[in-house]
Formats: C-alpha cells, sequence, structure tokens
C-alpha cells in the first residue's frame, strides 16, 4: 500500500489551493498519510486532514510528547538519543517516516534546507517526491538522482553548500560513510 510521507517548511503556515488539491487527490486514493508535528507544513495539513475528517493519519513525534497532533490520530514517539532539541533530535523521526513511506509530498518555502533533506532521504531510496515550491507555485517532480541534481542546481550557491553540508553531516551521525555528493 502507498504511504505518503507529507512535509515541508516551518514558515508556511497556511496551504494554498494547488496543495490542497494534491492532498484532496490523495484523500480520494486513501493513501496513509505520515506527518510530523511540527508547526508550519506538518500542523497546516493536519489542521486540512482534520477538517476533512480523514483518519488514515499517523503522526510522527521525536521524543515522548507531540507537539501538534490536531486530529488526535495515532502517534509514533521515535526514540532518540540526542541530548537537545534541535534539528537532529527533530530528524530523526525525519529518517523513519522516509523509511517507511512510499513517496513524499514536500512543501518547500524555496530556503528550508530540512524540507530537502527529506527529499534526498526520499530519493536515495528511489521514492519518488512532488515538491511544490511556493515562491514559484509551481510543482517539481523529483523521481531520479538526475532530477534531485537539476532541482538543486536551480538554488543558489549557498543553499547548495549548506544542503551538502547537512547531507553529509546526517550520513555521518546516522553511522554511514561520507557521501562526496548530494546523492
Amino acid at each position: 500500500m502507498t504511504k505518503v510521507f507529507i512535509g515541508g517548511s516551518r514558515r508556511i503556515s497556511r496551504l494554498n489551493t494547488d496543495v490542497r488539491r494534491k492532498i484532496d487527490r490523495i484523500i480520494e486514493k486513501r493513501f496513509p498519510i505520515l506527518i510530523g508535528d511540527a508547526n508550519g507544513v506538518d500542523k497546516a495539513v493536519q489542521q486540512y486532514l482534520y477538517t476533512k475528517g480523514y483518519g488514515l493519519v499517523e503522526v510522527f513525534c521525536a521524543g515522548e510528547h507531540c507537539r501538534n497532533n490536531v486530529g488526535s490520530w495515532p502517534v509514533r514517539a521515535i526514540a532518540t538519543d540526542e541530548p537537545k532539541r534541535d534539528y537532529n533530535f527533530y530528524a530523526t523521526k525525519d529518517r523513519i517516516m522516509a523509511d517507511e513511506a512510499s513517496v513524499g509530498l514536500m512543501i518547500w518555502d524555496g530556503k528550508s534546507v530540512g524540507t530537502l533533506l527529506n527529499v534526498l532521504r526520499l530519493i536515495r531510496q528511489q521514492k519518488k517526491v512532488v515538491i511544490y515550491v511556493v515562491p514559484a507555485k509551481e510543482f517539481v517532480d523529483v523521481k531520479s538522482a538526475a532530477d534531485w541534481q537539476g532541482f538543486v542546481a536551480r538554488c543558489g550557491v549557498e543553499l547548495r553548500r549548506r544542503i551538502e553540508r547537512e547531507a553529509v553531516f546526517s550520513q555521518l551521525h546516522k553511522g554511514t560513510p561520507r557521501q562526496a555528493n548530494l546523492l
């Protein structure tokens, strides 16, 4: 069964019509949705799913307590050894969602490195991702390493450096060897 990992930037608190239509198609197909507990996109998607009365939702949180669970859906509390509630603490749940999902829908503000790292996690597992690029108001399909490389090439130099730095750190943090490039 297809499971959809929906995520995105914490700076985005509203879903536009195009994103809501895409989520409506997921609902129509009755695909289970894996969603995080952060403010921003996670909370906005949760609110939308709640208004739709959609029940096939699982909320993932790092540690014992969820920050947001609008629909009182089942919770997957992911244990983490991270001492601080920082990016690495919350990335623990993102890695699990990427592992368990079949596909991804990411809503990106054009700046969030964390959102793009979720895309990378999915692509590394040969899973398709649709990215809604909010500033451009467009959907971008990323189905392969070549698509990913093309997408990242459109980003600014500093953003590409941050993505690569975090991707390498994330791989080292996970205990896997350093990767020289973004795939």
